[in-house]
């Protein structure tokens, strides 16, 4: 029986490996060979998990024509790779990935650290912050006063708690935005509701345009269920949308769902105009595409001057093109896996319908806690608080970027919770496998896009701040200088870092 689960083909392979891009050799440099440098290409494409553990890989010839290679090339390459442990092979089987014994597999998406990794470990991999206290212990005990009657029910609540919907419904209210509680269903967590809003409207083999680039963990839960995605790239810096382009893409490809973050853009903290929202609404609906919109940033403004536009279901009256995802998880705490979904009614009632053969519902006690903090005022107090945190650590994170890594470019958003950074012609994912060995731990630029792309870039969130955001620019520098050394792996052990 064959070891290997999926399958890679040569041209997608080939396309995976054209992408990383290598600084070019200063003087002196010897380039390693050419066999060695296919074998250390397929290796960070499984470290990356770009390149699945047990996927088949194409026979040696088809590859070799594929990238215009000699056979012996991609033969010495494969030979190399079992000798590391990150390939198996067996006569009539043929080759496979794998991982040497005592490595972690590769996360696919952006899994925190383990607690107990934290010590000489600097995660910058998930942007995500402590709870903000003292209001966590508050609403959950504020949670816990109000859960007697509902503990005298059965507890299921598809659409969510009554009174939580009625609260969210009210908040559009108040935002411009008239909203019934029949136009709320309560998920758990953003990703809950994304998920179920592409097996309502996407299905196997549908197309859904996406920003590129996009929110990692958004785009592997796409391509899970099956999703064709077409990138549709965002305009230069801080700007928002290349509404053109989106013309173009709603229009040839029609794909049936377009997911977009219209506020603090994850990853690059892009804030989309008033008018390049109605002008994308306008465009959706001519093409009958229905426009997911991301809210989870939408609170985390952080300078005083940011003037925030109107929601982008502000240009949907009727509600038939625009449904909107918001989420506790970011603005208060991401242990908090409560997100929500504003659509129309008939939506919601589609929405809730297909929930009994997912995961039934939200836990009632998160629920109640997200009530008390909307209903006592503590969401605001809260959410103040984790915008004092955010800017703190941004600041600090780019005056230690900007001190350490002066070629790197970026620009500093003005909300939200992440950097996008171009990290001087060094190559993302190679910056990542170092930086798990220096210490400092950072997804790569080509997790955050599609087939490959964004090889120069890495996301930094405002997570870190003070000495240990100074540490974090320490620490990536080394990793840095062993990249531009033309090495991928073998350098100092982390230091221990109490913050």
């Amino acid at each position: 029986m064959a070891q290997w689960t999926s399958a890679m083909g040569a041209a997608q392979l080939a396309r995976l490996l054209n992408s990383q891009q290598d600084r070019p050799a200063g003087p002196g440099t010897r380039r390693p060979p050419a066999y060695r440098a296919l074998a250390d290409g397929i290796r960070l494409l499984v470290l990356e998990g770009r390149l699945p553990v047990a996927a088949r890989l194409p026979a040696e010839r088809e590859l070799a024509l594929s990238l215009s290679v000699s056979r012996t090339t991609v033969a010495a390459a494969y030979e190399a790779l079992r000798a590391e442990g990150f390939l198996e092979s067996r006569r009539g089987a043929g080759s496979w990935t794998a991982v040497p014994a005592g490595n972690p597999l590769p996360a696919r998406g952006l899994e925190p650290l383990p607690p107990e990794a934290l010590g000489s470990m600097i995660d910058l991999g998930c942007a995500a912050l402590p709870a903000p206290e003292p209001w966590l212990t508050r609403a959950v005990q504020g949670a816990l006063e109000e859960l007697p009657p509902y503990a005298h029910t059965h507890g299921d609540y598809p659409a969510g708690l009554p009174a939580l919907r009625a609260m969210i419904a009210e908040r559009y209210t108040a935002r411009g935005i008239p909203t019934m509680p029949e136009q709320i269903m309560v998920t758990t967590g953003a990703m809950g509701a994304i998920d179920a809003i592409c097996h309502l409207f996407g299905g196997r083999g549908e197309r859904i345009a996406v920003e590129s680039p996009s929110y990692a963990n958004i785009l592997q839960l796409m391509r899970e269920a099956g999703a064709r995605l077409v990138p549709v790239a965002m305009a230069e810096g801080l700007t928002g949308w290349d509404i053109d382009r989106w013309r173009q893409v709603l229009r040839d490809a029609a794909p049936r769902i377009a997911y977009v973050v219209a506020d603090f853009h994850n990853p690059t903290g892009a804030l989309a105009g008033e008018d390049q929202r109605r002008q994308l609404v306008e465009a959706a609906r001519s093409a009958g595409t229905v426009l997911v919109v991301d809210e989870t940033m939408t609170e985390l403004w952080l300078d005083e001057d940011v003037s925030m536009p109107r929601p982008v279901c502000a240009f949907d009256p009727a509600g038939s093109t625009v449904v909107t995802v918001g989420s506790a998880s970011k603005a208060f705490w991401a242990g908090m896996r409560i997100g929500w979904v504003r659509a129309a009614p008939d939506v919601i009632r589609s929405l809730v319908a297909a929930r009994a053969y997912a995961d039934m519902g939200t836990p009632v006690l998160e629920q109640l806690a997200v009530n008390w903090l909307f209903s006592t005022g503590g969401w605001e107090q809260a959410v103040e608080l984790r915008r004092v945190q955010a800017r703190e650590n941004r600041d600090a994170l780019v005056v230690a970027l900007r001190k350490e890594l002066p070629s790197w470019e970026f620009e500093v958003p003005q909300g939200g919770l992440t950097l996008w950074v171009r990290a001087g012609g060094l190559s993302g994912s190679r910056l990542a496998a170092v930086g798990e060995r220096v210490g400092v731990r950072v997804p790569s630029g080509p997790r955050f896009g599609v087939d490959g792309a964004f090889e120069g870039y890495v996301r930094l969130p405002f997570t870190v701040g003070g000495a240990l955001a100074e540490e974090a620019a320490v620490r990536l520098a080394a990793a840095a200088r062993v990249v531009e050394n033309g090495g991928s792996g073998g350098a100092e052990a982390p230091r221990t870092f109490v913050a």
